[in-house]
Order: C-alpha cells, then sequence, then structure tokens
C-alpha cells in the first residue's frame, strides 16, 4: 500500500487556506497528509476585513476562512501558535521552536508578507524580523493589531494613518464611520499619488476630508515621540510634531523570505520559483501568495493571484497528470469604496490632450458633486482611466479595460450611465464578465449559484467563494440576489 504524502504548508493565511481546501478531497481520501505550522493561534481568517473586525462592523467569524471540523475529519494537523525555524532540506524536515520537527515529502512556503516599518527614529526597522513597536504603535496585519486598533478608538485617541495608498485610505475611512478621529498623513501631493493626476488627487482629498478624515499631504516623516503612555506625536521635517494617541502604519509589505533564504532557496523580491510555483531543483518545495516571486514577478498582495495559485497548486500535488501552464496574472484595476466614495482607476492616464496622435484624453469634472473622470485611449481602446463618483461608468470602463473592447466615439455618452433616469444597458456584463475580482468568480458563476438556491452573499460565497474577499463586490451579489424570481 502507499505511503501518503507528507504535504507540511509552513503558514496559514488566505491563501494557505484556499490551497488546503483544494488538497481536503486528497486528505479525505488517505492520498496526503496535510500539516499546518503558523505562528499564529488563530485559524485563517480574511486580513482584508481587520479595519470592519476594529470598528465592531464585522464579527470575528465572518472573517474566517476555513471550517475547522471539515480540516480535523479529513485529518489536517494543524500546529497553531507555532513557530518555524528553519528547514533541514537534507532530512526534510522543518523546525519548530520548542516543538519535535516535522517531515515532509513536500512543503509549501505561504508565509505572507510583514508591515514595511519606515525608517523612523523611535522605530525598529529590521526588514527581516517583525518589529518591536512602542506602545501605540502598529500595522493592520493581525488580530492583535485589530484589538489595538480598538482599543486606541475606545480611548477616543486621535489616530494617525501614515500612508496614503489604498490600505490606509480604506482604515480611515473605516475609523471615520465608527466616529473616530483619524489623519491621513503622505509624502505625496495626494493620496493614491500613482494613481491618480493633480484634478483627480484634488476632488479625492476633498471627498476624504468630508468624511471626516483629515488628510495632511506631502509629509517628510522623521521618527516618533513617546511618553510615559507611549506614542503622542509623529516628528517630521516638513510640518513639525503632529500629535495623535496612536500610529497605524501603512506603508507597504515585504515578503517574509527569512525561512526560505535560511535554508538556501533563492530570495528577491520575494521566494523566487518558477512559473510552476516550484522553488527548488528536486520539486519537493513550492511557495505562492505575498511571499513568492513567481517566474520574476514580484508579489502583487492581491488575493486574486494567490487564490489562482493555490487552485493550480492544489490540482498538481493532487495528481500524477500534467497540468498547462498556469496563468497567475492580475488585472491591475484598483477600486476603492467607502463613506460614499467611488473610486476606479487603471492603467496609465498620464497622456495629455495633444501629446500623440494615437492617444485620446478625455476628461470630465463635476467638483461640486463629487465626480470626476479622465480616460486614455489608443484607438478607442482604453488603455487607461481614473473615475470618481461614476460608480456606473466605472464599470463600464472596467469592463472595456479589461475586455480590450472599444468604446463609443462619443465618450460623453457613458456618463449617462450615471443618470439615474437611464438604464445602463450598454454595461450589462456577460457571463463571463469577472463578479469577483479577488476569488476570479464569473458573473455567470454567480447567476448559476443564485439558480441553484443560494438566497444570501454568505450563501453565494461558500458556493463560488465570490464576495470572501475584500467585499468590494457584494452589493453587485445582492442586485442578482434580488432578481432570483427572474432567474429561475
Amino acid at each position: 500500500m502507499k505511503r501518503p504524502e507528507q504535504i507540511v504548508i509552513i503558514g496559514f493565511g488566505p491563501v494557505a487556506a484556499s490551497l488546503i481546501e483544494g488538497l481536503l478531497p486528497s486528505a479525505a481520501a488517505g492520498d496526503c497528509e496535510l500539516t499546518v505550522i503558523s505562528a499564529e493561534e488563530h485559524l485563517a481568517y480574511n486580513r482584508v476585513m481587520l479595519a470592519e473586525l476594529a470598528i465592531g462592523a464585522a464579527q470575528f467569524e465572518h472573517l474566517l476562512m476555513v471550517d475547522a471540523p471539515r480540516l480535523v475529519n479529513a485529518g489536517v494537523k494543524l500546529r497553531l501558535g507555532a513557530q518555524a525555524t528553519g528547514v533541514d532540506r537534507a532530512r526534510r524536515r522543518v523546525l519548530i521552536r520548542g516543538q519535535e520537527p516535522v517531515s515532509y515529502d513536500r512543503l509549501v512556503f505561504a508565509t505572507g508578507a510583514r508591515a514595511m516599518i519606515p525608517t523612523l527614529n523611535g522605530l525598529n526597522f529590521d526588514p527581516h524580523a517583525d518589529a518591536e513597536l512602542p506602545e501605540g504603535v502598529f500595522a493592520l496585519r493581525t488580530m492583535h493589531d485589530a484589538q489595538k486598533l480598538r482599543s486606541a478608538l475606545a480611548a477616543e485617541r486621535r489616530v494617525l494613518i501614515l500612508g496614503g495608498g489604498i490600505l490606509g485610505i480604506e482604515a480611515a475611512l473605516a475609523i471615520a464611520a465608527a466616529g473616530g478621529s483619524p489623519t491621513l498623513i503622505h509624502h505625496g501631493a495626494a493620496p493614491l499619488g500613482r494613481v491618480v493626476d493633480a484634478d483627480g488627487g484634488a476632488l479625492l482629498t476633498r471627498c476624504l476630508k468630508q468624511a471626516g478624515v483629515e488628510v495632511i499631504s506631502e509629509v517628510k516623516a522623521t521618527g516618533i515621540t513617546k511618553d510615559e503612555h507611549g506614542f503622542n506625536a509623529l516628528a517630521t521635517s516638513t510640518h513639525g510634531q503632529i500629535p495623535g494617541g496612536a500610529l497605524l502604519i501603512s506603508t507597504g509589505v515585504r515578503a517574509r523570505t527569512e525561512l526560505a533564504e535560511g535554508c538556501g532557496l533563492a530570495v528577491g523580491r520575494g521566494i523566487k520559483t518558477n512559473q510552476f510555483l516550484c522553488a527548488d531543483t528536486e520539486q519537493r518545495i513550492y511557495a505562492l501568495g505575498d511571499c513568492a516571486e513567481v517566474d520574476g514577478q514580484p508579489p502583487v498582495g492581491l488575493l486574486a493571484p494567490g487564490w489562482a495559485q493555490a487552485s493550480w497548486l492544489a490540482q498538481h500535488l493532487s495528481t500524477d497528470a500534467e497540468l498547462p501552464a498556469p496563468d497567475f496574472s492580475a488585472s491591475d484595476v484598483l477600486m476603492l469604496k467607502g463613506q460614499g466614495i467611488e473610486v476606479a482607476a487603471a492603467g496609465d492616464i498620464s497622456a495629455g490632450f495633444w501629446d500623440s496622435p494615437e492617444l485620446q484624453a478625455t476628461m470630465f469634472a463635476d467638483p461640486a458633486t463629487g465626480r470626476y473622470l479622465k480616460i486614455v485611449t489608443d484607438n478607442d481602446v482604453v488603455t487607461g482611466f481614473l473615475s470618481i463618483g461614476l460608480p456606473q461608468t466605472s464599470a463600464e470602463l472596467i469592463l472595456a479595460y479589461e475586455r480590450g473592447s472599444a468604446l463609443p466615439q462619443d465618450r460623453s455618452t457613458l456618463l449617462r450611465l450615471d443618470d439615474p433616469a437611464v438604464d445602463p444597458a450598454s454595461s450589462v456584463p456577460s457571463d463571463e464578465d469577472q463578479l469577483c475580482r479577488c476569488s476570479g468568480a464569473t458573473y455567470g458563476q454567480v447567476t448559476h449559484s443564485v439558480s441553484e438556491g443560494c438566497t444570501t452573499v454568505a450563501q453565494v460565497g461558500e458556493s463560488c467563494r465570490a464576495g470572501t474577499g475584500c467585499g468590494g463586490c457584494k452589493s453587485k451579489i445582492e442586485e442578482l440576489l434580488k432578481k432570483a424570481p427572474a432567474l429561475a
């Protein structure tokens, strides 16, 4: 009788949870034995929703991404609260602090990423270790971080958010929605400086202020100051000391690669793998998700490609059949929703009106109503856009951008999609179009789930995983649920 293959997974985040889900049939059939080693004591949960957890808008069980009884019934061994300290590749075993080593036939690194701590006086910015941050200073990567933010809000402290990216903005909006006092601090001229132009950035800043977020731009932070209670101000060379009761750092993430590097694997911006996620020459070690540099491409920090990698690797580890070369490419569409702010952007919008005869730039601005649009096309095909306050127009542009389809010659007709008196028939997606950007679920898959009897967003998520990532597609799923009688 063939011995079950010993598969060990280091890390237990959303991508690891997806891989485990794909391997459960093989584990239940006795073809493999799964062991999961996680430094955290919790089951895998959705980190994207930590801000909602901190403000009380979600319960922890809503964030869980695995069903513990199913794992136990399939024989999955969970080593929670266990710190992997090394990998002995010669003996094929993972070393764990204070515990017996775990042997493997196949090893998967799903160690994810840690918050990037900026080089500021008063902070430990070791890039290869989890920083010991002072009281009142935290990122938002773990349950422990969410608890720190909740404590700061309960104490009615002014919360400074350092970083003007999408995660920093979403955290600031969540804090404002909970009645807190967030201050978004960033070094650029406007938040989301890499995707907005000057006019769009000015409008976004105004929208954030109207939502209750104080915005301080063009800041050069130099350090932090503390008192007997912990953090009390951010020191800057441009704005003096900015006082606050807590500092949430949102300045990016860095792949956790030190364990892989310590056992001789190649490391760059992540653990280097080939296109098949393999990190060694013996085809025993794999890496995926935020810790992996796949075929020269750095981690993108999105759930969608990580889940695609997990799905492919689960098939690869479960079958001897040769699989087609995988495609883990991710869309570069950025979406922000919260407190009435709707932003969508993609591609390059730097082209001006007269830069090139091949490129056409179209702009619309209505600052009084918080609406702004810039589109750049090449022979009528969208190469970049920024849309603020125009949700239906954004939906049409996202479809056109990802399909590579041409826009109407009269660009102004797109604006009518956000006129309540006009039926946006042209923006109706096809079954093949993507509805959930995190899971990759299509409109057709969600429609099928609804027609099969799903009546809630949670049930649809269990059926096809749509809506289980950032939550940005829940309103679309709810629209399809409302149409359920017509779909039956």
